[in-house]
């Protein structure tokens, strides 16, 4: 069952993790750095006039975007208000004449800048519910010739606790990204893959996905019977070695602005 993210849930829950997040999150860390690689190559560093992240978190796509270009005005947006701070010293570290923060749902806002030479998010779209009406206002603020590149993940994403339990999030293919970016954008990069890590436990799965992954489409607490039932299923569909594993299906796309 494909349940509606409560955005409200997943600020406060994000909120509450966001300090040790990057510490425990192993691929969100990973893509960002590969998001950034495939925005900004491996020759000249690129000048970017003004940049907007959607999703700005605990500032890991930020390091990891300003460490490999130079940008003049840095817009970073995110559900979490205390994210300004933790991307604040991050840009400025970095040089950046000018930064600003919107703490808002991208999919609500107001306030976005008029233009921008990259908009970017890594590990965040996820969570939108309107993905065609997202690339629309993307295409009303991203220049022409300007690039709009996130990364999110596929439809095997953490296949072993959707096959368990009734919730998960709507994740597009990179084709359906493709065809919703169209009418405005030309596709430069299209990218996936599927990594697993390991883990001694589903105990530890659990508390990986609790500091990592939070899930925004249910407040319900769970029983020690749900609980020990969740552990014992877990352990018996998805051995590895003498713990169990955990699937991640990032995707990455870099488009043009037509």
């Amino acid at each position: 069952m494909h349940g509606a993210v409560n955005k409200e849930l997943v600020r406060q829950r994000f909120a509450r993790r966001l300090k040790e997040y990057r510490r425990h999150a192993i691929i969100q860390e990973s893509m960002a750095c590969e998001l950034a690689e495939l925005i900004c190559g491996n020759k000249k560093p690129p000048l970017f006039g003004r940049v907007l992240e959607i999703g700005s978190g605990s500032g890991s796509f930020t390091e990891a975007l300003l460490s490999r270009c130079d940008a003049m005005r840095y817009v970073a947006n995110d559900l979490v208000g205390e994210s300004r701070e933790l991307v604040r010293r991050i840009v400025l570290n970095h040089g950046v004449r000018e930064f600003s923060f919107i703490a808002a749902d991208i999919e609500e806002c107001e306030r976005l800048p008029d233009t921008v030479d990259l908009a970017a998010s890594n590990a965040t779209v996820q969570w939108l519910t309107d993905m065609p009406s997202f690339f629309l206002r993307m295409s009303e603020i991203v220049r022409p010739d300007g690039l709009l590149a996130f990364s999110t993940f596929g439809r095997r994403n953490m296949l072993e606790v959707s096959s368990l339990e009734a919730h998960t999030l709507s994740y597009h293919s990179l084709a359906e990204q493709e065809k919703m970016a169209r009418p405005w954008f030309r596709p430069l990069v299209l990218h996936e893959d599927v990594r697993k890590l390991d883990f001694r436990s589903p105990e530890e799965v659990l508390r990986h996905i609790s500091r990592t992954g939070v899930n925004g489409l249910a407040r319900e607490r769970w029983t020690k019977t749900r609980h020990r039932s969740f552990v014992e299923r877990y352990r018996s569909s998805f051995p590895s070695g003498s713990g169990v594993h955990l699937t991640y299906h990032p995707l990455f796309c870099v488009f043009r602005r037509k």
